[in-house]
């Protein structure tokens, strides 16, 4: 008989101690002597696979919409470090709602008016790093019905207006906007809330709102598409575009129909490019794993700056926008090389300015410092 074990008695053994040590002892070997699993399998030239390098990396899920910058995180060509990462591109809609209600991700995109209004919860679910995958000038984003006889914006005060939440951002945005350059007071208009093209939606987080504010959800079968174009609202504050705008013809316009040369000379004049989203981590992920902020940042980053150098390239256009170099120009001229910045220091003016909206809109109880929002590591970066 050999004196060695075959394989086929050999490997029902080694699977027991996987990934541990077993010692033998023998008349010849008082002592224990060690054979690790993977040595034993080579001897007996059973197929050994390499232990991955991605081994040791922590496992993270990101739920985050597909954009041009954040490309490179999806499809893993920017990895950050020491994370394995999951990119689940979600509209935007069903990320903050699932992370919002259920916290199903480790990280997400996020809403920056919801995320600030869970600040002021006891738990504070989560907590955010500067990196802004969404920005939108919004005034292209006023409509109103041509039932109504509102033809400038200091019209809309005291007017029924829709919105499918009170507490997005792009209405916080909107009713700040209005209020500075219009004199709209916030709390003027008659504000009705709830689904925009489908029934039954309501608010993701709850609202504590001062009394001077009226804030009333819309019928269990109504919807603010519908009922801007028969005259039952007079504007709506939406992110997207109600379907009424087209068809019927004619029953929907801008309140600001040349959005663009109004957008170009606020900019202008405040410097302001509206920060609409920003990227949670899970906060008990967070105080375990505090490396993970810098590490989901320094990624974001990388993978924008990808977007910036392909914006650049003029031998072949990487998007379907003929003019696009023309666009890409013009912006550098208006807003500088970085016009989308990530990052707190050239944020903190925009961030101060939301906040102030925030609270005056009757969101948050009190106005937040800009760092509050922030990891804290996240706030300064290291020089050589």
């Amino acid at each position: 008989m050999s004196p060695f074990l075959s394989t086929a008695t050999f490997f029902p053994v080694i699977c027991s101690f996987s990934r541990t040590a077993i010692r033998f002892k023998g008349p010849s070997n008082p002592c224990a002597v060690p054979f690790t699993v993977t040595w034993i399998m080579r001897l007996y030239n059973i197929p050994v696979r390499a232990r991955s390098k991605r081994a040791a990396r922590l496992r993270l899920t990101l739920a985050c919409w597909d954009y041009d910058r954040t490309r490179a995180l999806a499809d893993g060509s920017v990895a950050p470090e020491g994370i394995d990462l999951v990119y689940l591109p979600l509209v935007v809609e069903e990320t903050f709602f699932r992370m919002l209600r259920h916290r199903e991700f480790d990280c997400a995109e996020m809403s920056l008016s919801s995320y600030v209004m869970t600040l002021g919860r006891k738990d504070r679910p989560f907590v955010a790093i500067p990196a802004f995958p969404s920005r939108y000038f919004r005034h292209s984003c006023i409509f109103v019905s041509a039932k109504s006889a509102i033809t400038r914006p200091e019209q809309l005060a005291g007017k029924r207006v829709g919105s499918p939440e009170y507490q997005l951002t792009a209405p916080v945005w909107i009713r700040g906007i209005l209020a500075d350059e219009y004199g709209v007071a916030p709390d003027s208009p008659e504000y009705f809330v709830g689904g925009q093209e489908e029934t039954g939606r309501t608010e993701k987080v709850a609202l504590k709102l001062p009394a001077r504010f009226r804030v009333r959800p819309i019928g269990p079968q109504q919807t603010l598409s519908r009922m801007l174009a028969e005259g039952e609202l007079d504007a709506l504050y939406s992110p997207r575009i109600p379907s009424t705008m087209h068809s019927p013809a004619g029953a929907v316009r801008r309140l600001f129909e040349d959005f663009v040369a109004v957008e170009r000379a606020y900019y202008r004049r405040t410097k302001v490019f509206p920060i609409m989203h920003t990227v949670v981590i899970r906060r008990e992920l967070y105080e375990r794993e505090r490396w993970v902020a810098q590490s989901l940042l320094k990624a974001f980053v990388q993978a924008q700056r990808r977007t910036y150098r392909d914006f650049a390239e003029t031998a072949a256009l990487k998007t379907m926008l003929p003019w696009a170099v023309a666009h890409v120009e013009e912006t550098r001229r208006e807003m500088g090389e970085d016009w989308w910045a990530y990052g707190f220091a050239p944020n903190r003016a925009v961030l101060d300015t939301f906040l102030r909206y925030h609270h005056e809109q009757g969101l948050s109880a009190r106005r937040y410092k800009p760092e509050e929002l922030f990891a804290p590591e996240t706030l300064e970066s290291h020089r050589i």
